[in-house]
């Protein structure tokens, strides 16, 4: 299991395109692009999701406050294989909330992991994650390297979305605690 902090947000996103673009312009280095199922359950606190995809296979538990500013996020993941007897035995003993379907495009510029995520149901987003990884780079430093790549992606204020896709899903209020909001 890792555990690390980062600092993130989520923008709805217009022009995927020029986003990647930009991307590449900046030196990103592209991981591939990634179909995932995110199965949301509900829990005591935080959010507790188990991701299925072509690239990444995790069951990840965050506890992170809403809000449209890069919002600080306590992550704890671990791999997952391909074990089809996990999923049931999660069902088992979880209640399923929501499921997310997506396409990921996965982009990494030193510590900040980039997706452009287009999203069944939702349309296309641009996620941007500072990750601490080890806890020396600091969270006041996180925070600088996202208000950066918030201006040089050109991300209105307009565009920032505090709810996570599961939340968006299940129609939650900006702000709202919606089950297993953390």
């Amino acid at each position: 299991m890792t555990r690390h902090r980062n600092v993130e947000f989520k923008a709805r996103c217009p022009d995927a395109d020029r986003v990647l673009n930009r991307l590449s312009e900046l030196g990103a280095r592209s991981q591939g692009v990634d179909t995932q199922e995110d199965v949301y359950y509900r829990v005591p606190h935080g959010r507790l999701k188990r991701r299925r995809g072509t690239i990444e296979n995790n069951l990840i538990h965050y506890l992170r406050p809403d809000g449209d500013a890069p919002t600080e996020s306590e992550v704890r993941m671990h791999p997952l294989a391909a074990e089809p007897g996990l999923d049931e035995l999660l069902d088992a003993a979880l209640t399923r909330d929501v499921v997310v379907r997506k396409r990921r495009h996965i982009l990494w510029i030193d510590n900040v992991k980039f997706h452009v995520d287009e999203v069944e149901e939702l349309g296309s987003f641009v996620e941007v994650e500072a990750v601490d990884y080890d806890g020396d780079l600091g969270v006041a430093h996180l925070h600088t390297q996202c208000a950066e790549y918030l201006r040089l992606l050109g991300v209105a204020d307009t565009d920032l979305e505090s709810r996570s896709y599961s939340d968006l899903l299940r129609g939650d209020p900006p702000g709202g605690d919606g089950p297993g909001a953390g």
